[in-house]
């Protein structure tokens, strides 16, 4: 099972992947960080994407009907897809052992990338990474 640094290196073999990093949302800490960042400060960019993500994990609007719970580690929000002119951002939530607070964030490239594989390949790194 890889750690965080492989993750964000097959990450960034995605088409169009511009950066990556892995994200705890309670804290807004990066874990690890790949590439560019949007606005040049990965940092600043963990801190606000993780505003995000806490906003959709807690919120029971944007859960399943079945319920918000958060039974086995699971987040209700499976990910999270922000697009604009030039790019997507897709965060994608990590089920772990332990209370779940973390996400991948990838910056892709809008002309370069393919949005449905980078879900994909998201989603099974997210099922893969190992954070102890």
């Amino acid at each position: 099972m890889p750690g965080i640094d492989e993750c964000l290196l097959e990450a960034m073999r995605l088409p169009g992947a511009r950066g990556a990093s892995v994200v705890d949302w309670t804290s807004g800490l990066a874990l690890g960080t790949v590439g560019d960042s949007p606005n040049g400060d990965h940092e600043a960019t963990a801190a606000e994407a993780a505003e995000l993500a806490r906003l959709a994990a807690e919120h029971k609007a944007f859960a399943p009907e079945e319920g918000a719970d958060w039974s086995g580690g699971q987040p209700p929000v499976e990910d999270l897809i922000i697009s604009n002119r030039d790019s997507y951002h897709v965060l994608r939530f990590v089920r772990t052992t332990f209370d779940s607070s973390v996400f991948l964030h990838l910056w892709l490239g809008r002309s370069e990338g393919n949005l449905a594989l980078a879900r994909i390949r998201l989603g099974e790194m997210a099922e893969r990474l190992v954070v102890g």
